[in-house]
């Protein structure tokens, strides 16, 4: 992880200073460095976990994620990401844009140099990615079901690039074509789980257990895996639920009413058991990998999504 922090530092590094500052800011405000973690312990299911190419695809799956925030956060309006003021809070919306496309650029800069197959793959992530955005700013069709629009959505916005987090680390190191194929659909899996987690943190949790203020997506009027069961279900008893769900809610008696309405609601509990089942499949997927203490990592992920929803 040193050696991909070091590359990263010199990814973004521009010899115009504004460009390379800009380029850092979201990097230099830390993170959780998630998904160079995912590559590093995919890596170690092939035969050569040191390769030199290791480390650059951890490299370009962190830096496709950055470019992603500098755009959701203009998309969003929002004025912090990671405790720090959001690029488009600290210059502008169009810097914010254009850092991110700079990001993306730099991105394909650096997986050319792991081969064709790899851009191919991070081309069809890129288009992933961005299929998900669209579709959640335009919502579902007419006729559509909200709820599978939704997980669709969550699948490509959050496991995709999760997916080829695992697949670039199972690749580069020389894993089995079995493996690659494992890894990759846990990949998947457990990032969908752990956006479906947050939904229901985002009712469940108080701050003081999650650090975040409950009741944000009610807020923006977000559709999340909860509300959308409280929605699916339409029960008459669940009307007035149904009514503070129909948009965004501005007042905190609102935002409160809502919040004690759903944590009595069955539809929580849905979601809950709906989180632990996907949890679940996910560990299953690396039972035919060798039991090592990069299988056990992986597998803690997704004892971590359960322990976090209860």
């Amino acid at each position: 992880m040193d050696e991909v922090e070091k590359q990263l530092a010199v990814a973004v590094h521009d010899d115009d200073g504004f460009i390379g500052e800009a380029a850092g800011h979201l990097l230099a405000a830390g993170g959780k460095r998630f998904r160079p973690l995912v590559v590093l312990l995919a890596a170690e299911f092939g035969d050569q976990p040191g390769s030199d190419d290791v480390p650059p695809a951890a490299v370009v799956i962190e830096l496709t994620h950055l470019a992603t925030l500098y755009h959701d956060d203009v998309m969003d309006e929002a004025a912090l990401r990671r405790g720090a003021a959001s690029a488009n809070a600290r210059w502008d919306n169009s810097i914010a844009i254009l850092t991110g496309d700079y990001l993306f650029a730099v991105a394909s800069r650096v997986v050319a140099g792991l081969g064709t197959d790899a851009v191919r793959i991070q081309a069809e992530t890129f288009e992933r990615l961005v299929h998900g955005q669209i579709h959640e700013t335009i919502g579902p069709r007419e006729g559509q079901d909200p709820l599978q629009h939704y997980l669709d959505v969550v699948a490509d916005k959050t496991g995709s690039l999760i997916a080829t987090a695992a697949r670039f680390g199972a690749m580069t190191s020389g894993a089995s074509d079995e493996a690659i194929a494992l890894l990759t659909e846990f990949g998947e899996r457990v990032g969908t789980v752990f956006q479906l987690a947050d939904d229901v943190i985002d009712v469940a949790s108080d701050t003081a257990d999650s650090g975040k203020t409950p009741g944000t997506d009610l807020r923006e009027g977000v559709p999340t895996l909860p509300t959308l069961l409280v929605q699916k279900a339409s029960r008459p008893e669940d009307a007035r639920l149904l009514d503070l769900l129909s948009g965004p809610i501005h007042a905190d008696a609102d935002v409160e009413e809502a919040l004690t309405l759903l944590r009595s609601n069955p539809a929580l509990e849905e979601a809950r058991a709906l989180v632990h089942r996907q949890a679940e499949a996910a560990r299953e997927l690396l039972d035919p990998l060798p039991d090592n203490a990069a299988r056990q990592a992986l597998a803690g992920l997704c004892d971590r999504v359960v322990t976090r929803v209860g």
